[in-house]
């Protein structure tokens, strides 16, 4: 068999003793995201469109009072788990499987009236059929055709996620990948402006990824080597493919285990850098007069995105820029001491003091940091001060990655911080309880019923 049968074959087939404790953690940040996003400026000409378009259905569209069908949930609550830039990523692919997996698994799950047990399995399987394509297109490559990975790959992953669900075998599920891939689309020109169209990337792939499994389910066929073939999407996405990375090791070190939560809202090319000035800030006390210059090492694939070019990533005009500035991430760090949600917002952007700091960051490449690219993201700080210190600081392992992961508590608090606003107090909590209570029998429409805005 080619590695799209074989892709399939696995993911048909895996039926996990009990899903993985990871499952959980990262259900629990995609809530977090999706309920917070759900109010965002983009969901809400989103829901616009809704009112005027979507078919009714038994899926909940986070906050809406009536069901939706499923792919129109998917596409809802994709979108919003995207928006505030604070979802998990899995590095060696530099995607977002979260965003559009579980908003895929928890809509069709509700359809087919599912527990949230089968969710997790199917979710497993979403998760590791994205991360799986990321590293074999590679990332800076994926990224040099100007795509993103979280709205091709994960168009892929979530028919393949889907297809688990719905209990499709090995041949189905591959016609399921196969159609997905003439659906699987994401395009980096955000960049150039702030338009709001990745937030929309992962609600995309989950809606492309229950299509495709439902027309799979009814004998619609895609190609057989979809992913691999001489015109396949491994080929026509990336300069250099890696193949072998679909289906090496398949079933072990799966990428859900190996996936990070952001603890800063933007993007992840920020994250090391950030949590290198906060812990200067925190150990030299630092204010911002103190501060007169600040160099940044980075990765090259993120150059592009968080650094240049150096003039718009000075001026973001957008909060959406705000989440791609590395020198707008910088500031927050020094000025604010944070770089949550509430930092990166139109009133952080006219606040002249962050602007004065963000014309002291410079960004440089350092070859050396791009060695352990993709499976690391290091980066490398330096701070001079106005005594004349020259104080440095390397991260590794930002905060949230697996090797360095967040706490029970402080991942809650991020929960809840994301949340605030949208849902009430008590209503958080119980969906708290109802997904780390763990009772794979409970139906996934209960949950889908706290999400409601009549629950």
């Amino acid at each position: 068999m080619g590695a799209t049968l074989d892709l399939a074959s696995w993911a048909s087939s895996f039926e996990p003793s009990a899903p993985p404790a990871s499952t959980t953690v990262l259900l629990l940040d995609w809530l977090g995201n999706a309920i917070g996003g759900s109010r965002g400026d983009s969901s809400a000409a989103l829901a616009r469109h809704l009112d005027r378009r979507a078919s009714r259905g038994e899926s909940t569209a986070i906050g809406r009072r009536e069901g939706l069908d499923a792919c129109w949930a998917a596409l809802a609550n994709g979108q919003s788990a995207h928006v505030l830039e604070c979802d998990d990523t899995h590095q060696a692919s530099s995607s977002h499987p979260g965003a559009a997996v579980w908003s895929t698994v928890l809509a069709l799950a509700e359809r087919e009236d599912a527990t949230l047990g089968d969710a997790k399995a199917a979710a497993v399987v979403g998760y590791e059929v994205v991360g799986r394509l990321g590293e074999a297109l590679g990332p800076a490559e994926h990224y040099a055709r100007g795509f993103h990975p979280t709205g091709t790959c994960g168009a892929i992953g979530c028919a393949a996620a889907a297809a688990r669900l719905l209990g499709l075998d090995a041949r189905t599920t591959a016609h399921a990948l196969g159609i997905a891939t003439s659906q699987a689309a994401g395009s980096m020109e955000f960049l150039a402006d702030g338009a709001w169209t990745k937030r929309l990337h992962p609600g995309w792939a989950a809606l492309a990824g229950i299509v495709a499994a439902d027309l799979a389910s009814a004998g619609f066929t895609g190609p057989a080597s979809a992913l691999e073939g001489r015109s396949g999407f491994l080929a026509s996405h990336s300069a250099s493919p890696r193949p072998g990375r679909l289906v090496d090791g398949l079933g072990r070190d799966l990428v859900i285990d190996r996936t990070s939560i952001k603890a800063h809202a933007c993007c992840r090319y920020e994250q090391a850098p950030i949590d290198g000035l906060l812990r200067l800030r925190e150990e030299h006390h630092l204010a911002p007069d103190d501060v007169t210059g600040v160099r940044i090492g980075m990765l090259a694939a993120g150059w592009d995105i968080v650094a240049e070019p150096r003039e718009r990533k000075l001026a973001p005009g957008s909060v959406v820029d705000a989440q791609f500035s590395m020198p707008f991430g910088a500031a927050c760090a020094i000025v604010r001491g944070r770089a949550s949600v509430r930092e990166h917002s139109a009133a952080t952007l006219a606040d002249p003091v962050i602007r004065s700091v963000m014309e002291r960051v410079e960004c440089v490449r350092d070859p050396a940091l791009d060695a352990r690219y993709p499976r690391q993201w290091p980066a490398w700080v330096e701070v001079r001060t106005r005594d004349g210190r020259t104080l440095s600081a390397r991260v590794d392992h930002p905060c949230g990655d697996p090797e360095n992961p967040l706490s029970r508590t402080e991942r809650i608090a991020k929960v809840t911080e994301l949340a605030a606003g949208v849902l009430p107090a008590e209503r958080l909590q119980a969906i708290v309880a109802a997904v780390e209570e763990d009772a794979r029998d409970r139906l996934a429409r209960e949950l889908g019923h706290l999400l409601r805005g009549d629950a």
